[in-house]
């Protein structure tokens, strides 16, 4: 028996405008920005808000993953598939990360943004980004891949690493799959568990506007809007190579495998728009894998690159990097040599791995690769700390898109996209639910 709930002929009733969650989350964020710039206090005030809900999500964020992984790997009748999937998926990650750092490299020698700020090394603060600096220097490659085993089979689900649920998943699906009929019943729960953690992400999603709300609310009272006026530059800089990227880069991979990268966008506008209040992309985690599936990803291939995604291939992360290693030289009147250049891109290529899914892994990615190039000073850092939480909602929304369009891409070179309703649901066809509880294959005799 097949029963495929995402994909169910009723249409579902007319909504009003208000009622829709993107809408929601547009007016939550811009009254978060009101009450943080007007009355700064109150806006700090509801930081808890934010961080509530961001606990929320990611407290569902390794059930739907394992579900997920496990179901899909389960279900392949090529068990080998896996190990394909992931050799596409590590490809592409490669290819268009690296694209992503030579692309900030690129822009910041074009544009110049820290160009004649003058600023002497010896007059900045070094302990203001101590804590950064030292984070960095206890995260290495090495402790990075041994982290992903987890001390116990349980503990995968209950430490919040992303990876390690990831690893557990990819192992029980390929023994359930290898056990055969004898585990149907375990697949059939599995299954039926999907439906129950989807129902409870998307209930959790009502309450999107109120997180959105008290994160903006935060960041606008803590570091003011004025703080963005101050290095101005390097933060326009930022978003433009950004929405750049997006529009055009990964545009023509879109574009190339036969969709539109801009009607992706307006696909995943709600979840664009939550990760834009939070400054958190793991906030949308759950909604991303959700919609994905029911746009016509295979379930098997969004499980796999969508949690390895999250940690191998952040693009917004590494525009940051090769950008704001480069301003902190031009403010200091560090002059840098293409050789030296190179030398630092192939450093970040590195320490992005190294420091993937920790928290605040941009500023710490750049402390590691500054550390380990020492032409460009390290306190350097200092001068872009107060802006950093504005770029990192900028980091977290293009990170979001690489890995959409990723996953896409990859389903599509398995065989396993159904062409024809992502057409028909990026072009605003077949209204669906936000997020869409995954189909249930009942094991039968």
């Amino acid at each position: 028996m097949r029963i495929d709930t995402s994909r169910s002929p009723a249409m579902p009733p007319a909504r009003a405008w208000w009622q829709h969650l993107y809408v929601q989350v547009l007016a939550a964020i811009a009254l978060g920005a009101v009450i943080g710039h007007c009355w700064p206090a109150t806006g700090e005030a509801l930081k808890p808000l934010g961080d509530a809900f961001i606990k929320l999500v990611k407290m569902v964020i390794a059930p739907v993953i394992f579900l997920s992984v496990v179901s899909g790997i389960a279900g392949m009748r090529d068990i080998g598939g896996v190990g394909r999937v992931a050799a596409k998926a590590f490809g592409y990650f490669l290819v268009v990360s690296t694209g992503a750092l030579f692309f900030g490299l690129a822009v910041a020698n074009l544009v110049r943004p820290g160009a004649g700020l003058n600023i002497d090394p010896a007059t900045l603060d070094p302990g203001a980004v101590a804590d950064y600096v030292h984070k960095a220097h206890d995260t290495s490659v090495v402790g990075f891949l041994t982290d992903i085993i987890p001390t116990t089979l349980v503990s995968a689900l209950t430490d919040g690493s992303i990876l390690q649920t990831l690893f557990v998943a990819i192992l029980f699906g390929v023994a359930l799959s290898l056990v055969g009929k004898p585990a149907a019943p375990v697949l059939d729960l599995v299954d039926r568990l999907a439906l129950v953690i989807f129902r409870l992400v998307a209930m959790l999603m009502r309450l999107a506007p109120i997180g959105a709300f008290g994160a903006i609310a935060f960041t606008i009272g803590k570091f003011g809007i004025g703080a963005l006026a101050n290095l101005g530059a390097l933060v326009a800089t930022f978003y433009l190579t950004s929405i750049t990227f997006v529009l055009i880069v990964l545009g023509i991979i879109a574009r190339v495998h036969g969709f539109s990268v801009v009607r992706l966008i307006v696909y995943l506008r709600a979840e664009l728009l939550l990760v834009l209040g939070t400054s958190s992309s793991e906030a949308a985690l759950p909604s991303l894998i959700g919609k994905l599936e029911a746009a016509g990803c295979d379930r098997s291939i969004v499980g796999l690159v969508v949690p390895t995604g999250y940690s191998f291939n952040l693009d917004g992360t590494n525009i940051y990097m090769t950008l704001a290693a480069l301003f902190i030289a031009q403010a200091t009147n560090v002059s840098l040599t293409f050789d030296q250049q190179l030398a630092l891109l192939a450093v970040a290529m590195l320490s992005s791995k190294g420091a993937a899914g920790v928290t605040g892994a941009g500023f710490i990615t750049l402390a590691a690769t500054l550390s380990i190039v020492p032409t460009v000073p390290v306190a350097g850092m200092a001068l872009i700390l107060g802006i950093d939480r504005f770029m990192s909602e900028c980091r977290s929304l293009t990170n979001f898109m690489g890995n959409a369009v990723a996953t896409i891409v990859v389903a599509r070179w398995e065989g396993a996209l159904d062409r024809d309703r992502l057409a028909a649901v990026l072009a605003g066809g077949q209204p669906i639910a936000p997020v869409a509880p995954p189909s249930v294959e009942s094991a039968t005799d």
